[in-house]
C-alpha cells in the first residue's frame, strides 16, 4: 500500500509525526466534526498518529453533499483509509462513530492481510440492538431538543440561529444514516473490541453495550464510566491511557 502524508478532504491530521509507530483512526458522532478529536490527537501524538474523520455536509465541507446510509459511508471511508495501513492501524468511534468504525473494519477485513489493532466503541450500542428511532424525521425544532437531550453540541452553537441553520442538515442526515442502520445478521469482526459506555447513556443500556461481545471473533472488554452519552468528555485522561495501553499491549497487533 502506498503512503500517504498529508490531510485530505475526508482525513484530517492535527499533528503529523514520522516517529509514530501506531496509528489511531478517530470517527465522529452524528452532527460531529473532526477537530472533536483534536485533543485526543494533541495527548497521543507523537506515539500513536492520530486521523480523524471529516464528514461531508460540515464546517469546510459544507457544500459537499451529505451522505445518508451507514453502509455508504463506510464504503467511502474504508477506500479513504486504505492508503494509510502502513502502521498498526486501531480505530475509535463514539456513537454513529462506533457503528460506522465497524463496518470499516469488516470492508478491511475483506483483505486476509488486514488485521486491526482493537475497535474502541464509544457510546453506541451494539450493532444487532435495535430501537425505533425517529428523531430524523422530527422538525428543526424536534432535532435541536435531541441535541439538547444528548448535550453534545457546543451550546454557542445551540443559541445561535444562523450556525444552527447551517449544521441542521448535516445533523439531519446523521440522524437519518444512524437511526435507518442495520447490520448484517451476525456481523462479526476479528479485532479485539473495547466497549466505552456511560452508566446513565439514554442511548444504550448496559446491555446492549455488552452485546458488542457478539460481534468480534477476537477479545472483548466493557469499560463503564459515570455520565450520560457524552460521558468521555469527563474522562478525557482515563480514556486515553485505556486507548494508549490497548493499542500496545502484548498480542494487540
Amino acid at each position: 500500500m502506498g503512503e500517504q502524508r498529508e490531510s485530505s478532504t475526508w482525513v484530517r491530521r492535527f499533528h503529523p509525526s514520522e516517529e509514530s509507530r501506531l496509528r489511531l483512526v478517530c470517527l465522529p458522532h452524528a452532527g460531529g466534526s473532526a477537530p472533536f478529536y483534536f485533543p485526543m490527537s494533541r495527548e497521543l501524538s507523537p506515539a500513536i498518529d492520530v486521523l480523524s474523520v471529516q464528514y461531508p455536509g460540515r464546517q469546510d465541507r459544507h457544500m459537499d453533499p451529505r451522505i445518508e446510509n451507514i453502509h455508504e459511508y463506510a464504503d467511502v471511508i474504508a477506500a479513504e483509509i486504505k492508503p494509510w495501513l502502513d502502521l498498526p492501524t486501531a480505530f475509535f468511534g463514539h456513537s454513529m462513530g462506533a457503528a460506522i468504525a465497524f463496518e470499516v473494519i469488516r470492508r478491511l477485513e475483506q483483505d486476509p492481510a488486514f488485521s486491526a489493532v482493537a475497535l474502541f466503541a464509544s457510546g453506541r450500542r451494539a450493532p444487532s440492538c435495535y430501537r425505533d428511532e425517529n428523531v430524523h424525521t422530527r422538525d428543526d425544532d424536534g432535532i435541536v431538543a435531541d441535541m439538547k437531550l444528548l448535550s453534545g453540541t457546543d451550546a454557542q452553537v445551540l443559541g445561535n440561529e444562523e450556525i444552527l441553520r447551517m449544521v441542521l442538515p448535516a445533523v439531519r442526515g446523521d440522524y437519518t444514516a444512524i437511526e435507518t442502520y442495520r447490520s448484517e445478521p451476525g456481523a462479526t469482526v476479528r479485532a479485539p473490541v473495547t466497549v466505552l459506555t456511560g452508566d446513565a447513556d439514554p442511548r444504550t443500556s448496559l446491555d446492549e453495550a455488552g452485546a458488542w461481545r457478539e460481534h468480534t471473533t477476537g477479545a472483548f472488554d466493557l469499560q463503564v464510566f459515570p455520565g450520560g452519552h457524552f460521558f468521555l468528555a469527563n474522562h478525557q485522561e482515563k480514556i486515553l491511557k485505556l486507548v494508549a495501553d490497548g493499542m500496545s499491549a502484548p498480542g494487540a497487533r
